[in-house]
């Protein structure tokens, strides 16, 4: 080990010394200040809210790298508040941790190569230094995007699964003489089991329907933040119900076969694609294998009675 590893090394583990530190004096609550306060006449902090703390601290320190990644103005009104919608992030610090994150890995990424490359004494050229961290730069920057949009792929799915359940429920309240707007507030409740995302989703729709906002508007804000299709025809379909007058009960029942016929459709889909993703494992990792356990004694057999015959003749 040289004298350049050795450095690394001293470096690495003093920074990683300082922040394991740093987070302790910073999310740990210290016990003598806790009862300097109460000597001094404060009142004792709740612990589990002392612990919960840890995320406020934490979008405090990351506001000014989050600056670094925060696109121009008006952003809060394009898609990509839309997607922490579909994705189900609602707290206000969302976003900023976002960007914050973007902007570390940015860096963090690039140099964890240079350390790595320092340690092992890789020896790399100019242009082949350049283009590895141009490109962990560019892989740092855009994993977020990918992990948010895995994200809002996997909550979509659970809301178009659970979404015919939850239809059934409604047809059955209305059928029962509730309300559509108390129906929907009963079906979130029972739904928390099968799917809490799509029980918080009807739940918001009640508190806005009592808070005042119109059917429709709360209709089209479940569209918005679901992204989800056929909760966009299902809100379309109930506006017109509720413009022209029709059964309500009928015009949901309709709506839930189509989407119960919609899923099986899915679900016979993905079951047709299973040998086609299969094939590819089978021929390059199973076959190759298999023949090496069935052929490989013969193979073997054959070798050690042909090659002294074959020297022999030679």
């Amino acid at each position: 080990m040289n004298t350049l590893q050795l450095v690394y090394l001293s470096l690495i583990f003093l920074a990683a010394s300082g922040a394991v530190f740093g987070l302790i004096s910073l999310f740990v609550p210290s016990e003598t200040q806790e009862r300097l306060k109460a000597i001094a006449g404060g009142s004792v902090a709740n612990p589990s809210a002392t612990r919960g703390d840890w995320q406020e601290k934490i979008i405090k320190l990351t506001k000014p790298v989050a600056r670094l990644a925060v696109p121009e103005e008006g952003w809060e009104a394009s898609g990509l508040r839309t997607r922490f919608m579909n994705a189900g992030l609602r707290h206000p610090s969302a976003p900023g941790l976002f960007f914050a994150t973007k902007a570390l890995l940015t860096f963090v990424m690039p140099g964890l190569f240079m350390v790595y490359a320092g340690i092992r004494t890789i020896p790399f050229g100019a242009n082949a230094v350049m283009f590895w961290l141009l490109l962990l730069a560019a892989v740092g920057y855009y994993l977020p995007n990918v992990i948010l949009s895995r994200k809002v792929a996997l909550r979509q799915r659970d809301l178009f699964e659970a979404f015919p359940d939850a239809m059934d429920l409604v047809i059955v309240c209305v059928e029962a003489g509730l309300g559509l707007d108390a129906a929907i507030s009963r079906a979130g409740e029972e739904m928390r089991l099968r799917s809490p995302a799509l029980a918080d989703e009807l739940n918001l729709v009640g508190l806005e329907l009592r808070a005042g906002a119109s059917r429709e508007r709360a209709l089209r804000n479940l569209s918005l933040r679901t992204g989800v299709e056929e909760v966009g025809s299902l809100v379309t379909m109930l506006v017109q119900a509720d413009r022209f007058g029709t059964n309500i009960a009928d015009s949901l029942r309709v709506h839930a076969e189509t989407l119960r016929t919609r899923r099986r459709l899915k679900a016979e889909e993905a079951a047709a694609k299973i040998p086609l993703k299969l094939l590819f494992p089978l021929i390059f990792c199973i076959f190759p294998s298999l023949l090496l356990v069935l052929l490989g004694p013969s193979f073997i057999r054959i070798i050690k009675i042909l090659m002294p015959a074959m020297t022999g003749q030679s």
